[in-house]
């Protein structure tokens, strides 16, 4: 690219707010944990609404002139040389071709490659990012970019300023989009609203899975926080193993397989068919990882013994 051409995207792109730094626990960790609910709950969280609210506002005021579009999803692990990421700038292309701006989350991989292939055909390419425990950048291929605190406030903004998705492989969050969409379409939240999935050899084990979108959307949200350290400790408990069985063996068999999750995500939910197993399971005392002892609970320092 020119360097005029990289002076016109610096000028088009925009950041919803400075980047926390990485050592800042995450805002949403903040609100979703359960320490937080226990002792802070009472002060910070009516303070906190104002700063999802200024969020919302944020990204209604950057997205609102973007005109038709379509969000696209998939894994950010995916490499230059991957047939997904060639198909995902084609796509981007022909998106932009079509007169479509696309949205992604502004990551890296499949997200990289549909925002370059709108990109470099003068499409307008949109990055709505994540804040991480360990910083996601926008890819150098967005024009227009928003950072968001909280993952409930940038899915707002993937339905509302699109015409349709497009769902690539991918892993955890990805399969949280794809069943928040399906649940919004099936319940009637959104009307025609296409969803299309890419890459049958991929998807075609998940398809014929018995189970139900707002379930999976559920599992998939929960998943995702806390593969991302958006909440931690957070045990996620399936109940009734011939029911999971035919989800869990597709995830390592095409999700693990195509390296868009590691082997130790499929460590953050356990099955059972024991109820007071699962309730065990569920109510398991949290890791206290604290300097001082809590005045307000009494659980003693993590090194006390």
């Amino acid at each position: 690219m020119h360097e005029s051409g990289r002076r016109d995207s610096a000028d088009r792109r925009r950041a919803g707010r400075l980047v926390v730094p990485s050592q800042q626990a995450p805002a949403d960790r903040s609100l979703l944990e359960r320490s937080a609910i226990e002792e802070l709950s009472h002060h910070a969280d009516p303070w906190r609404v104002l700063r999802i609210l200024s969020e919302f506002v944020e990204g209604f005021d950057a997205l609102n002139e973007v005109g038709p579009a379509v969000t696209v999803f998939g894994s950010a692990r995916a490499k230059h040389d991957d047939p997904y990421y060639k198909a995902g700038r084609s796509l981007g292309a022909a998106l932009a071709n079509r007169g479509f701006a696309v949205i992604t989350g502004g990551g890296p991989g499949i997200m990289e490659a549909v925002n370059r292939g709108c990109h470099e055909v003068g499409g307008l390419s949109v990055g709505c990012n994540i804040e991480l425990p360990h910083e996601q950048s926008l890819n150098r291929y967005v024009d227009l970019g928003v950072e968001f605190r909280y993952f409930f406030v940038r899915k707002n903004m993937f339905v509302k300023y699109a015409r349709g998705f497009v769902i690539f492989p991918g892993g955890f969050g990805t399969l949280d989009e794809l069943f928040e969409s399906l649940t919004l379409a099936q319940t009637g939240k959104i009307e025609h609203f296409p969803i299309v999935l890419f890459g049958s050899p991929y998807w075609r084990g998940l398809v014929i899975f018995p189970g139900g979108f707002g379930t999976l959307d559920e599992l998939f949200e929960s998943l995702t926080l806390a593969q991302t350290g958006k909440i931690e400790h957070f045990p996620i408990v399936l109940f009734g193993s011939p029911y999971w069985r035919g989800l869990l063996e597709w995830l390592q068999d095409h999700v693990l397989a195509s390296g868009a999750i590691a082997p130790d995500d499929l460590k953050l939910m356990t099955i059972t068919d024991d109820p007071d197993e699962a309730a065990e399971m569920a109510t398991r005392p949290l890791p206290v990882r604290v300097e001082e002892p809590r005045e307000q609970t009494g659980e003693p320092k993590a090194d006390a013994q």
